[in-house]
């Protein structure tokens, strides 16, 4: 349930907007039931093997894997598939909750993205100190891949990441379908949204948070960027306003790797193997293999 004060004044335009964030969060987040709060055993066991703080990278994987949940997701559900697969690897895994707010349990990502991204920065830190290594490897869906350009950009994160792999992210905003194009007919609905839901009005494209964060060039020296897309994003449209642009990018389109994988806004950043085979890739490009049809198997 999302936090509305509920008062008496305006009450057809306030119904409208909760349908309004309810179909975006239909879209931009996992199903009810891959959100469910996982029980503590639960938690443990999905987590079996990632956010390991005595795990050392190893010579063949030198730096940690900090992984960016989306909007709406946590730092479990995002990851019941991708985190698994890159330990299996030999990588050393963490992940983090972002964007909290009072009263919201499990939905995560919906606080101010400039405060999200000091929450990525002291996780990072955390995890640099753990491991005892100089940069991390972040990899993010959705919001998490957008997330931490700002962190890059703005608060000093490119000194200590090595790379960002980012999945459907929604780097120069997005119009959800157009849902948000519905606002001005709803006089104060911007600002309530604002103030209910801050991480969603950052997201829409031209918001002052928007403009800040594509006010400096798209890349910051030293930091590899990958971007992976699918031509069936029904939430960041068109999919490619994700694409970067600057040295040291690669912008995939996951439709080039296999023409019939069918994933679309959630299920390229939580279950897809194929995009989850290009992410391997991107953090040892040195051994990257091809990435096809037949890496669902992999």
């Amino acid at each position: 349930m999302l936090p509305w004060t509920r008062t008496p004044r305006a009450p057809r335009a306030r119904r409208t907007l909760a349908a309004l964030l309810l179909a975006v969060a239909a879209l931009a987040g996992p199903s009810a039931a891959a959100v469910a709060a996982p029980s503590a055993g639960e938690a443990a066991a999905t987590t079996s093997g990632w956010n390991d703080y005595s795990c050392k990278p190893s010579a063949a994987h030198p730096r940690p894997v900090v992984l960016v949940h989306g909007t709406f997701g946590n730092s479990v559900d995002n990851w019941l598939v991708l985190a698994p697969y890159l330990v299996a690897r030999g990588y050393c895994v963490f992940s983090l909750d972002y964007g909290q707010l009072p009263g919201v349990p499990v939905f995560n990502g919906l606080g101010p993205i400039d405060k999200s991204a000091a929450q990525l920065s002291a996780f990072v830190d955390k995890v640099l100190a753990a491991t005892g290594k100089s940069k991390a490897d972040l990899v993010g869906h959705s919001q998490g891949g957008m997330m931490p350009n700002y962190y890059l950009k703005f608060l000093g994160g490119a000194a200590k990441v090595n790379a960002l792999v980012a999945l459907a992210p929604d780097n120069h905003g997005t119009t959800l379908l157009g849902l948000t194009k519905l606002l001005p007919y709803f006089p104060g609905a911007e600002s309530l949204l604002n103030a209910a839901t801050p991480g969603l009005a950052d997201q829409v494209a031209g918001s002052p948070f928007v403009t800040k964060l594509n006010s400096l060039p798209d890349t910051v020296a030293g930091v590899k960027y990958t971007v992976i897309s699918t031509r069936y994003d029904e939430v960041v449209t068109p999919y490619r306003t994700q694409y970067l642009s600057g040295a040291n990018v690669r912008n995939v389109l996951l439709q080039d790797l296999c023409a019939v994988d069918l994933s679309e806004h959630v299920l390229i950043g939580t279950t897809d193997k194929i995009a989850f085979h290009e992410v391997a890739n991107a953090l040892d490009p040195a051994h990257a293999t091809t990435t096809d049809c037949t890496s669902v198997l992999s």
